[in-house]
């Protein structure tokens, strides 16, 4: 099966589908200005559109990671992605604590998801 790639750049594609599974690049917030509740916000919303545009949503993630720069920021983040991710649809999780490239970011998130049928 072919390989299929979304917004394809000189180091990263944003998105990847092979096999009716799609994977997001790791997000981040563009507006790195905002505290943990705002880039949370953003990020989670990039992950809405991609999956959009892939032919999928949250409701079918498959697997998710979170890094974020400073677990103090955990219960916050948590509390925006409670309010997200749908009921009864919660994925696989792993959060962890991370060195990360821009260390204006707070949290960067990466998602595995099914396609729709």
């Amino acid at each position: 099966m072919a390989v299929q790639r979304f917004h394809v750049g000189p180091r990263l594609s944003e998105i990847a589908v092979h096999n009716g599974t799609v994977y997001l690049a790791g997000q981040i917030a563009e507006d790195t200005k905002q505290d943990i509740t705002g880039q949370t916000r953003e990020v989670l919303g990039h992950v809405d559109r991609l999956l959009a545009q892939a032919g999928s949503d949250k409701s079918l993630i498959l697997s998710t990671q979170i890094y974020l720069s400073d677990m103090a920021n955990f219960a916050a983040m948590n509390d925006v992605w409670d309010e997200w991710v749908p009921n009864g649809n919660t994925p696989p999780r792993a959060t962890v604590q991370a060195k990360l490239a821009n260390p204006e970011c707070l949290v960067e998130v990466v998602v595995f998801a099914a396609q729709r049928s």
